[in-house]
């Protein structure tokens, strides 16, 4: 068995004293695992470190084994992203989060969204909502999908506010206001049409688009059952409230 393709490096752990077991995401391979010969050594170890791209060969008697790696640099960006905190815990996170899906499933969305996240993890104001948009497209190919584009009582696309805790649907303001206390709030950057990510963004939105994201990951039981899952998201979330103290403090607000 033999296949080539383009791999996102999630992480990495020994195997014996020279050899490496990597962990990539692949477009049509999925999350994938093999062993690289030498991946301790001085020339390899920079190449396996999370984040990088890498061109990679896998080998195997079987489909089902754990197959051989052959390696080459595609795209450096391990440095980058371990020179700030976001950048650093986005990483970690976004591994977490793929760890969720079966191993070797294909989700050409996903890897194509990790690309895009990784690479603008330098801007906080960027970088955080991407994160959150990322959580969403998980869900969906998680099979937990949430549908914001329409009031789930009223039909109207109009003042979307909340998001049902129950049906994962989008719900108006004025249909919403009620029941607003059981119900999460939804910001309006995730919504089609309204404020799009960037440097006008409020802290409490972001935080507000974490909250909506994590009760609905909180429902799979891999979650579930992983405290570091949570661990890590939460030293994420504490990286980008400590960017907008910094600098961004007329963005941030605790309302």
């Amino acid at each position: 068995m033999e296949w080539t393709a383009s791999g996102i490096v999630l992480g990495s752990r020994k195997h014996g004293e020279n050899d490496v077991i990597l962990e990539v995401m692949t477009e049509l391979h999925g999350r994938h695992q093999g062993l690289v010969r030498g991946g301790r050594s001085r020339t390899r170890q920079p190449l396996v470190q999370p984040g990088n791209e890498l061109q990679l060969t896998w080998r195997a008697r079987l489909q089902d084994h754990l197959g051989i790696f052959s390696i080459d640099p595609v795209r450096f960006r391990a440095a980058e992203l371990m020179a700030n905190p976001l950048g650093l815990h986005g990483v970690q996170h976004i591994a977490a989060l793929l760890r969720l899906l079966p191993e070797r499933d294909p989700h050409p969305s996903l890897f194509k969204a990790t690309e895009v996240v990784l690479d603008n993890l330098s801007d906080c104001g960027v970088g955080a909502p991407l994160l959150i948009r990322f959580e969403l497209e998980l869900l969906n190919e998680l099979g937990f999908g949430l549908d914001l584009g329409s009031c789930a009582a009223t039909g109207t696309t109009d003042d979307l506010a909340y998001v049902s805790p129950k049906s994962g649907r989008a719900v108006s303001r004025d249909a919403g206001q009620p029941y607003h206390d059981k119900l999460l709030p939804l910001p309006d950057f995730l919504i089609d049409g309204q404020r799009q990510p960037g440097s006008e963004l409020l802290f409490k939105d972001i935080a507000n688009g974490f909250r909506l994201t994590r009760y609905f990951l909180s429902r799979h039981e891999n979650w579930q059952s992983s405290p570091a899952l949570e661990n890590v998201r939460q030293q994420l979330i504490l990286s980008i409230e400590k960017d907008y103290r910094q600098n961004h403090a007329w963005q941030f607000t605790e309302d």
